[in-house]
């Protein structure tokens, strides 16, 4: 089993929350097509900058319920750089928990092994849609919100 951080926005979080489907675009395709069912994947929302400010969040954790599959259905919010990507990689989704409130990704940052340098730590997800990491920031994750794992 692995365990996945996967990076979305607010818009793409709600789509994930509602119909249980992670997808990634074409340039992505690589890194889902390493996904099996029983991974997990945490669900990181962005933070968002200006007046809208909202500091970047881990949002839920899910297991992986299909093999990887392709669906070019518009479902998924473009971003506006690529106002036609589709996200067509995609694999069902089963909920584990949804955190309410969700939990605040900064917090953990100085206690996460996947991130080396605390300083520029975005740049550990900076250009990726999903990164694999280790169980121990997984369940580090886990256990900031009640103990859930």
């Amino acid at each position: 089993m692995a365990y996945w951080l996967c990076i979305t926005n607010e818009d793409n979080w709600k789509v994930i929350k509602e119909k249980k489907i992670w997808g990634v675009s074409e340039r992505h395709k690589n890194s889902i097509n390493k996904v099996k069912v029983g991974d997990i994947l945490v669900i990181y929302e962005i933070q968002r900058s200006g007046k809208d400010y909202k500091p970047p969040y881990i949002r839920g954790v899910y297991e992986v319920a299909s093999k990887v599959y392709k669906d070019s259905t518009k479902i998924f919010k473009p971003t506006p750089r690529n106002p036609n990507e589709r996200f067509p990689w995609r694999v069902k989704l089963k909920e584990i928990k949804v955190f309410e409130p969700p939990i605040n990704f900064k917090d953990l940052i100085p206690k996460l092994k996947f991130i080396t340098n605390k300083k520029k730590w975005s740049g550990h997800l900076m250009g990726k849609a999903m990164r694999e990491i280790p169980e121990e920031d997984y369940k580090l994750i886990c256990e900031s919100y009640e103990g859930l794992c």
